[in-house]
């Protein structure tokens, strides 16, 4: 099956059961609360529905924009924008006539969910699957290391053994801790077999960022094309899996990270890849992207180890794995607010781009979960129409003793209406951008 349909059915499928989820958040409270729920939809029915069906007093159904979905409460402001409703004296059952500590427990219920939910698919990924690891032991060649870490006491070849002296247990993960966690310290072993603590910079993460050093720290690997990416550059120069890279715009080639420096100098350039399939030689005209991506990935040379779990160890593992990936997520979100992050935001096709091309059930739920966390935290942003909006409103009522008018709660409302329609917009708008020329 095409990468592109595995994508967007586990796309489809994943974003159905969270928001459906998240709504039940709202939708749970508010019956314990005994406030009418008058809809509750998956994905938004603008003007007409797919399905719908009455049940006691709530109509559920589904909706034909796959832009979220809903639960409207009697006598809320929300992106109904029932203004009748609301001239009308506040009933007993209306979301405006509960206690204010009732009507935040509704509106953190989605969030919760979300947030609950993604830490309970990491603890079932976890017992299910375990771990999986590549310590110092298993990469006897080390690392590549980018040019301008060399500065710093880094060598070709360096295996990394501690971070801010606490062993490291996965390898791989250097690059992630260097870019959205306080590394301060790296301990490696020299390819001379000496052992040295680097000392790391304040504010690397930062560096990397503005200077597009995301890898800083590449596997050395031998250059054997692994998996090709459908409809990327590679795929279209006819590479395929098995092709051992010889060379690269007439430089010989040993290693994986001497075709990334290659590329990286010329992006967006047209440059001629030699290779061996069996025992042929044929060679390619490629072009790089604007990150030196050629869309093809090399054969792992180093053994990736695997490490299981018990029911209760699960447990712990998962939420510790939750808790760094909420905060991970939380910290890297200061990029956004920079001219080039604010480029790199992405909509519903970057977040499809997240799954496996093939179906796979660990990588599903795996991309599930982040995406569980990352709808928690979104919805959380003090923004009128999301719940974090609501939250301000109503933190500010039970501080303050005094309820938001009406008039000002529609116009906050609309304003962050318009606000998220642009936000939507602009996301998928770099989408499309970067599909188009990119």
């Amino acid at each position: 099956m095409d990468p592109f349909i595995v994508k967007a059915i586990q796309l489809l499928l994943s974003l159905s059961l969270l928001i459906v989820l998240h709504e039940l958040g709202h939708f749970i409270p508010a019956k314990i609360f005994k406030t009418r729920v008058e809809k509750f939809f998956l994905f938004f029915d603008v003007k007409f529905a797919l399905f719908k069906k009455k049940i006691g007093g709530t109509v559920y159904g589904i909706g034909w924009l796959p832009l979220g979905g809903y639960v409207k409460i009697s006598g809320m402001i929300d992106e109904s924008m029932d203004k009748e409703q609301m001239a009308k004296p506040p009933e007993p059952w209306e979301f405006r006539s509960k206690p204010a500590w009732q009507r935040l427990i509704i509106m953190l219920g989605g969030v919760t969910v979300n947030l609950v939910l993604g830490f309970l698919i990491y603890m079932m990924i976890i017992f299910v699957w375990g771990t999986n690891y590549v310590g110092p032991d298993e990469m006897p060649e080390g690392f590549a290391i980018a040019e301008e870490f060399k500065q710093f006491g880094f060598e070709d070849g360096d295996r990394v053994l501690q971070v801010n002296g606490q062993e490291f247990e996965n390898s791989l993960d250097i690059n992630r801790h260097l870019f959205m966690r306080d590394v301060k310290s790296i301990t490696v072993l020299h390819p001379n077999g000496q052992e040295e603590t680097v000392q790391i910079p304040e504010g690397i993460g930062s560096e990397m960022f503005e200077k597009g050093i995301m890898q800083p720290f590449i596997p050395i690997q031998k250059p054997v094309v692994d998996s090709v990416l459908a409809e990327q550059t590679a795929a279209l120069a006819g590479l395929k899996k098995g092709d051992s890279i010889i060379s690269v715009n007439n430089q010989k080639i040993g290693y994986w990270h001497e075709i990334r420096a290659i590329t990286d100098e010329n992006k967006n350039k047209e440059i001629e890849i030699v290779y061996k399939r069996g025992d042929d030689i044929k060679s390619s005209l490629v072009t790089p992207d604007d990150d030196g991506i050629l869309g093809f990935s090399v054969m792992r040379d180093f053994e990736v180890k695997q490490k299981k779990y018990g029911f209760a160890e699960s447990i712990k593992e998962g939420f510790d794995y939750g808790y760094w990936t909420l905060k991970d997520y939380i910290y890297q979100f200061k990029y956004v607010f920079t001219e080039k992050g604010a480029t790199q935001l992405g909509g519903f096709g970057a977040i499809g781009g997240m799954f496996p091309d093939t179906w796979d059930w660990k990588g599903f739920w795996g991309t599930t979960a982040l995406i569980s966390i990352i709808l928690a935290v979104m919805n959380l942003l003090p923004i009128p129409a999301l719940d974090g909006g609501h939250v301000v409103f109503l933190l500010y009522e039970m501080v303050t003793g005094r309820t938001p008018n009406e008039k000002f709660m529609e116009v906050a409302q609309l304003i962050g209406f318009f606000i998220l329609i642009a936000l939507v917009l602009f996301a998928n708008g770099n989408d499309i951008y970067r599909w188009l020329f990119e």
